[in-house]
């Protein structure tokens, strides 16, 4: 009877979304408030359907977490359509070394001064709430392969990379707490955790990206083989970027999303432009599915097709991610002991500490103060939070110390689903307003 009450329960969420998508895109009112919503309803608070334990389902929310975060960060490498040497490159780099490192230091300052936590709780508070998220943040993400506005780059780029460059200092605060080897002075975790893997990683998803994909044009294009199944290639591509990432000891979240650039790069190298992505979009809503079949083995139009087809399934694997995800977070609400967080830090993070570390980060750059102000604004925090809570959980951060951490990571992720949501919007048609208004003058 519970598996049915529960069909019904999702079956009815689902096809609420879908029928009401549009109407969302036009309300200040995003997906992710309403999945978390239905999260509180089914918890214990309301019907009792889930009652989700940050305490005792640490290992299934971490490994939950990770998939979906890797899916998001594949996706929105997939989006990134510049090459690595265009200068729009630097914003993000900028926000995801810079910002990150700032507003790490900022956050562990706070909680040293004011919460009296030892330096290596403090460093990985920092940790747990610097990365910005790149699962809920896809409204102020690029929209399309060749979207130029910088702003959204700039946000989508920081969303893919400061997942990866967050977890360096995840480790040096469980090192700080003896609960990981940073070797004498900190050297292991300066030369393994953070240079071999910050270099290695990326270096392993960019080519494994290329040579997967090179592999399937071939096979395509010269023996009309490999055709169809790029749902599998998607999942495959993430799954070994990040597995063999882990094996060598380097950055599997930046492993991943650069296996994402990677594959959109050989599709802009080797694509005949804006006509091929034309077909290729073209022969993935025929109902003919022969003419989809010709478009992937197509020279011109094959780049195109492959890459728009993994786009595509990894998009509705992310949302399903999602939901799954942030109704997980509404169902653990009940479970938190909120008495044990500190809630005047939410503020201080969303309006202090992310709009200093975005204006120090994109200090001397060619981002408007405008553009500045929303990127400054829009530091959502969500998935990748709550991943690396569930991390350190796992690697034994002391029992004093664990109820204060999941009631304010999770108060800053619920904080931002709302605000951000409700913000989200607004803020964004207006912003599109102006670019219009800008073009025409």
């Amino acid at each position: 009877m519970e598996f049915a009450v529960w069909s019904v329960v999702v079956g009815v969420l689902l096809i609420v979304m879908a029928l009401s998508g549009t109407v969302l895109g036009r309300l200040p009112l995003s997906t992710s408030m309403l999945y978390l919503g239905a999260g509180l309803a089914v918890s214990p608070w309301g019907l009792n359907l889930l009652s989700a334990d940050p305490h005792e389902h640490t290992v299934l929310l971490e490994r939950l977490t990770e998939v979906v975060v890797l899916v998001s960060l594949f996706t929105a490498g997939l989006k990134l359509s510049p090459g690595v040497r265009d200068r729009r490159w630097l914003p993000p780099l900028r926000l995801a070394i810079t910002s990150m490192i700032v507003t790490v230091l900022c956050i562990a300052a706070v909680a040293y001064a004011f919460l009296g936590w030892p330096p290596g709780a403090c460093v990985l508070l920092g940790a747990i709430l610097a990365p910005t998220d790149p699962v809920l943040a896809s409204d102020v993400q690029v929209q399309r392969p060749g979207d130029r506005d910088r702003l959204r780059f700039a946000l989508t780029g920081e969303g893919g990379l400061n997942d990866g460059t967050a977890f360096p200092f995840v480790l040096l605060g469980l090192g700080l707490m003896g609960l990981h080897d940073i070797g004498t002075w900190g050297w292991r975790w300066l030369a393994v955790d953070t240079l071999w893997a910050a270099t290695v990683g990326p270096s392993i998803g960019g080519l494994l990206g290329l040579g997967v994909g090179r592999i399937v044009l071939y096979l395509r294009r010269e023996h009309k083989e490999a055709v169809g199944l790029d749902d599998f290639l998607a999942m495959g591509l993430v799954a070994l970027s990040y597995g063999i990432s882990q094996l060598a000891h380097a950055n599997g979240f930046l492993a991943v999303f650069a296996a994402g650039i990677a594959l959109r790069y050989l599709e802009q190298s080797e694509t005949a432009g804006a006509a091929s992505r034309r077909a290729a979009a073209e022969a993935h809503v025929h109902p003919d599915k022969t003419v989809a079949e010709a478009a992937a083995v197509d020279p011109r139009h094959a780049p195109a097709f492959m890459a728009q087809a993994v786009l595509g399934f990894n998009e509705q694997v992310e949302r399903i991610g999602e939901v799954a995800v942030v109704i997980t977070i509404g169902a653990m609400l009940w479970a938190v002991q909120w008495h044990s967080g500190a809630w005047w830090l939410v503020p201080i993070l969303f309006l202090v500490v992310r709009p200093v570390a975005v204006a120090l980060g994109l200090a001397g750059s060619s981002v408007s103060s405008g553009q500045r102000w929303l990127i400054g604004w829009f530091g959502i925090r969500g998935v990748g939070s709550l991943y690396y809570l569930m991390y350190a959980l796992n690697h034994g951060v002391p029992s004093d110390l664990r109820d204060p951490l999941i009631a304010l990571t999770l108060s800053v992720v619920v904080t931002s689903i709302v605000l951000h949501g409700i913000s989200v919007t607004p803020m964004m048609a207006a912003y599109e307003k102006t670019l219009r208004r800008r073009k025409k003058s």
